[in-house]
């Protein structure tokens, strides 16, 4: 039987070079030789107890420019340069095992392995990256903090847009200047906050640590972080990810990015709200898992009993893939789907009847034109794996991403703000599933001020709330309510609520303890806020989760 190993092959004519034995050390660290752009890493022989191997790409820094995870249902990895935008000379490749029987007497520097230099018989002249997919010269530039970060030589409409960090969410308004920190800038305190499944904040319904009340600005370096991190407990700081519930005990947590533009780690993980405690869940599913991401959507069928991952993007690359996850045999799929596929990220994704309906979102475009916000409405069918789009009328929404749907009373799509640059938007549509028309709503009231990448939720069959987001300089705190029988907003102010952030995620379920929040009636203190994650602006990103009593938020309308 073939023994357990794990190869890298370096450049596309290198040879396969075997990294990690089945008898040998269980962390390599091995450097990538110059002038390589391209790294496969991929396992073969049984995995038996082994679990995974950690990834990580580092700069000459030490600092990771990406991060990977082998395991027994996803056995290769590879990167390109013209992908990984701080990839550059002295790139070092660290892996470590986790599991199986190899003992690991506590985590040393891994020995530096040297790589051989593979020459083909017949010399052939690289391509050069700028002529890659038409990607352009990497130039470094210095951020707010001083540290210095690599770049495209043009500006791109990434979404967000408007900036020369191509894989941080900013947008840049009209009469920023150079030196107002960006959302979610490298050059911040990148500490990263542990949530804990008890302690005192939990009395309080927040579960884990909360982000500090004061706007301050961080202005400390980030400090280096070993390649090799004990093992979380819960996830890790993050914006862009999706929160998805499952049952009224489950919710599923799926992707995000994290400081100094690194995608997580721990992508994948299940919250139980019988305690509110985490577990990673990655290794927990079979077939091919979605690769690293933000901006995607994840909607459940109640149905089917399926979560839907849709789209996203990494650095500059997006993504129209459909993954699906069985939750009674926990195995992914991925959806080999026909028809007119939208390539998008930061969209809006409801479900109604089964089928997916696609609003907006930041597509590609070629160059040299910058990419774009959609207004166009795809809808997917997962029982024919095909994508369309449907005839609608009436007034529909104009082009914008990082915007919010609620599916009401389902037969209406309710979607809120959003950004095309320069231009953010606090306006109302409303899409009626019958008529598959769309009308603007007007509204009364103190409306929300223009924002995108806030959260919202559904409270009721009648109202659902929008809270924080980012207004294309700072990350807001705020929180309203909006009545679709009366058309009216409400700003409700709960302190559980008050902690600017953006990027977060925010659901309602029935949890399976009402009596967890402030007593009374059952019936009426069943459904559960909870708020997850975030970036407030200055740096920092959050791994809390909070927790509000959905009949506190609707009891504070008759407060206002």
């Amino acid at each position: 039987m073939e023994d357990f190993g794990v190869y890298a092959v370096f450049g596309v004519n290198g040879p396969p070079q075997r990294l990690l034995s089945a008898e040998g050390s269980c962390s390599v660290c091995a450097a990538v030789p110059p002038n390589v752009r391209q790294v496969v890493l991929f396992s073969s022989g049984p995995w038996e107890q082994r679990i995974c191997v950690n990834a990580e790409l580092n700069d000459v820094d030490r600092f990771p420019i990406t991060i990977g995870k082998l395991t027994p249902y996803n056995k290769c990895l590879s990167w390109e340069q013209w992908e990984e935008e701080t990839w550059t000379d002295g790139v070092t490749l660290s892996i470590t095992l986790e599991g199986g029987n190899l003992v690991k007497a506590g985590w040393s520097e891994p020995e530096l392995l040297s790589v051989k230099e593979y020459t083909p018989k017949e010399i052939v002249a690289p391509l050069a990256p700028p002529q890659l997919n038409g990607k352009r010269k990497r130039v470094s530039v210095e951020d707010s903090d001083g540290s210095k970060m690599t770049t495209g030589g043009e500006e791109e409409n990434l979404c967000p847009n408007g900036t020369a960090e191509k894989t941080t969410p900013v947008r840049k308004a009209r009469g920023q200047t150079k030196g107002v920190q960006k959302l979610f800038s490298a050059g911040a305190d990148a500490t990263k906050i542990k949530g804990t499944a008890n302690g005192a904040g939990e009395a309080q319904g927040i579960v884990g640590r909360t982000p500090p009340q004061s706007s301050a600005k961080t202005k400390s370096r980030q400090a280096k972080t070993p390649t090799h991190n004990a093992l979380l407990v819960s996830p890790s700081g993050r914006w862009g990810q999706t929160l998805c519930p499952i049952d009224a005990q489950t919710a599923i947590l799926i992707g995000g990015q994290g400081s100094r533009m690194q995608f997580c780690k721990d992508p994948m993980w299940k919250l139980c709200t019988e305690d509110m405690s985490w577990f990673a869940a990655e290794t927990l599913a079979e077939g091919p898992t979605p690769e690293a991401r933000i901006g995607h959507t994840a909607v459940y069928d109640p149905d089917s009993r399926r979560i839907f991952v849709f789209g996203g993007s990494k650095n500059r690359k997006w993504f129209n893939d459909v993954h699906i996850l069985d939750t009674q045999s926990w195995k992914w799929t991925m959806v080999e789907a026909q028809g007119k596929v939208p390539n998008l990220a930061y969209h809006s994704c409801s479900m109604f009847r089964g089928e997916l309906f696609v609003l907006g979102g930041v597509f590609p475009r070629p160059n040299p034109d910058p990419d774009g916000c959609s207004d166009s409405l795809y809808i997917f069918d997962p029982h024919l794996s095909i994508w369309y789009q449907p005839i609608v009328t009436g007034d529909t929404p104009t082009p914008r991403s990082g915007h919010s749907a609620c599916v009401m009373q389902e037969r209406k799509i309710y979607v809120f703000g959003g950004w095309d640059t320069p231009v953010c938007y606090n306006d109302m549509y409303m899409l009626d599933l019958g008529l598959m028309e769309f009308s603007a709503v007007k509204t009364t009231g103190k409306a929300p001020s223009p924002r995108s990448w806030h959260g919202s939720a559904v409270l009721s069959d009648t109202k659902f709330l929008i809270h924080g987001g980012y207004n294309g300089n700072n990350a807001l705190s705020d929180a309203f309510i909006f009545d679709i029988d009366t058309h009216n907003w409400t700003e409700v102010t709960l302190p559980q609520l008050s902690v600017p952030r953006a990027g977060h995620a925010i659901i309602t379920m029935d949890t399976a303890n009402p009596r967890r929040f402030c007593g009374g009636e059952e019936g009426a203190f069943r459904k559960t806020l909870l708020v997850f994650g975030g970036g407030d602006n200055e740096g920092n990103f959050y791994s809390d989760l909070t927790t509000v009593g959905v009949a506190d938020l609707l009891a504070a309308i008759s407060r206002e």
